[in-house]
């Protein structure tokens, strides 16, 4: 990102610099645009559902700043030799069911031959200004919360290799395609400046990027931390992606494990695929926010506390 020209601007609230989930351009005093991209090759082996898991992951990225998508495009490259148009219309109409529940539209994209499969979005929404969620927006002796289970790319893996069960692999499909739209209002109304959204760096890589950016450390509660149903099972077997090896080496010099094991260690560092949202809220607000998520159906849980300090991250 060096090698971009420069692109300051007083309108430009968010851009590089903190490597945050999506760029922010104001508009007015009461308006600001929110635009992200992302595509990812296929999770699972049912074409819509990997459509719906695709778009909701490309559209989280808006959640996670605490915006409102309104308008998208389609990105898609497709094997056309070995793959059918009818399949990939499959995997654009789950695309199609993310926008329906999300009220945003879906007004065409672009397509290339790829000997590789991959699908997904670019969403442009709108935030205001003043209620807007960054990563660098943590604040010391705050709460942590998340609203999405853990382990989603050790299942994936085990998907791949034919080691989840039917039960294991239908409850990460869910929790993949569920939209962080809830989860980020709630984040907002509880007075949380500062969240991302657990995706390919895993929790250890986003959360530390975090910390880092907003000057505090955090712990994080490994016992009070949700995982998806078979995900420590599966971890245990050796299904760990090789993103999530990475994720832990990358942030190695950051992590303080306790007396974890590795594989343990590992689950906080596992590459997800459209995970929740992680932010911080005052202590007070904290009770109240996470029972309006769980009322709103989602596994969440109290993770942590932050306090002054450089982006330590300590499993407790």
């Amino acid at each position: 990102m060096r090698r971009l020209a420069p692109t300051s601007d007083k309108n430009l609230l968010v851009g590089t610099d903190t490597g945050d989930d999506a760029a922010v351009y104001k508009m007015s005093d009461d308006r600001a645009l929110v635009l992200t991209a992302d595509f990812i090759t296929p999770v699972v082996d049912d074409a819509r559902a990997w459509g719906r898991v695709a778009a909701a992951n490309s559209v989280s990225d808006v959640y996670a700043m605490g915006g409102k998508p309104l308008i998208a495009l389609n990105l898609v490259g497709w094997n056309v030799d070995e793959l059918s148009t009818e399949l990939l219309g499959e995997v654009m109409a789950g695309g199609t069911d993310v926008a329906e529940a999300g009220g945003f539209l879906v007004v065409g994209g672009h397509t290339i031959d790829d000997p590789e499969p991959k699908y997904g979005m670019c969403v442009v929404g709108e935030v205001h200004p003043d209620k807007m969620l960054t990563n660098a927006g943590l604040k010391p002796e705050q709460t942590l919360i998340l609203s999405k289970p853990l382990g989603v790319g050790v299942i994936t893996t085990a998907i791949k290799n034919d080691k989840a069960s039917v039960d294991v692999a239908a409850g990460a499909i869910a929790s993949m395609s569920k939209l962080n739209d809830k989860a980020s209002a709630i984040a907002v109304s509880a007075g949380a400046t500062g969240c991302t959204d657990v995706t390919g760096f895993g929790l250890l890589g986003h959360l530390g990027r975090m910390a880092a950016e907003s000057n505090v450390d955090v712990t994080v509660d490994v016992e009070a931390t949700p995982f998806l149903p078979g995900a420590k099972e599966l971890a245990a077997q050796g299904m760990i992606p090789g993103g999530t090896r990475r994720n832990l080496s990358w942030m190695e010099d950051k992590i303080v494990p306790g007396s974890h094991d590795e594989t343990t260690v590992l689950l906080f560092a596992d590459a997800q695929t459209s995970g929740g949202l992680i932010f911080g809220v005052d202590s007070d607000q904290a009770e109240h926010a996470l029972q309006e998520l769980l009322d709103s159906d989602h596994d969440a849980a109290i993770v942590g506390q932050t306090e002054a300090g450089s982006g330590t991250v300590t499993l407790l």
